[in-house]
């Protein structure tokens, strides 16, 4: 576990912060993008946990924990010599999420039109997170182009935007609360 005695340590006052493994890095560099946008997309269903109760905020809960996972996986570059056992996402935690999705969308009447974020304030934050969920996803696939990131990373990532989708549709009163595009509505 992790035991923080200090909140401010000083280290990156100079623009630079520190890897799992220590090494230290400019705060723009990519892999620190990935796991802070990793980290926004937590602090964002932590929004729409205010809003949510049983099942579905349990669902919530538990991927707020496998995005620290998450965070983690990125925070620690690949290498074959660690003294520990890195934590890395596994699929398991991406077949739940499948599962998740199949449950919540058997429920749901197949979609007539693009959604457009909104509905309920759960629904509304939970399109939120999923665009930076979707960014996250975007960052570390960028990342991969580059450096060996864990694949299941990336899909932990694709899938949950997909599962914060139909949440935000299961949570418009199974999508009669949705509100739906209508293509060219405002052209004249």
């Amino acid at each position: 576990m992790v035991k923080l005695t200090k909140i401010y340590t000083r280290g990156g006052d100079k623009g630079q912060t520190s890897l799992a493994n220590g090494e230290r890095l400019p705060k723009h560099d990519l892999r620190i993008e990935a796991y802070g946008t990793v980290d926004e997309a937590n602090a964002a269903i932590g929004l729409v946990r205010l809003h949510t109760s049983g099942m579905e905020d349990d669902m919530l809960g538990r991927i707020q924990n496998d995005l620290f996972d998450a965070g983690a996986d990125l925070a620690l570059p690949f290498a074959e010599d660690y003294q520990w056992e890195p934590l890395r996402i596994t699929a398991g935690q991406v077949e739940r999420l499948e599962q998740e999705i199949d449950l919540m969308n058997a429920e749901i009447p197949p979609l007539d039109s693009f959604v457009l974020p909104g509905g309920s304030p759960a629904s509304a934050f939970l399109h939120q997170a999923r665009t930076v969920t979707r960014r996250a996803e975007r960052l570390a696939a960028r990342l991969a182009e580059t450096e060996q990131v864990n694949a299941e990373v990336i899909r932990y990532l694709n899938r949950l935007s997909d599962h914060l989708f139909v949440l935000s549709r299961r949570l418009n009163n199974n999508g009669a609360g949705d509100v739906k595009w209508v293509p060219g509505a405002n052209r004249e």
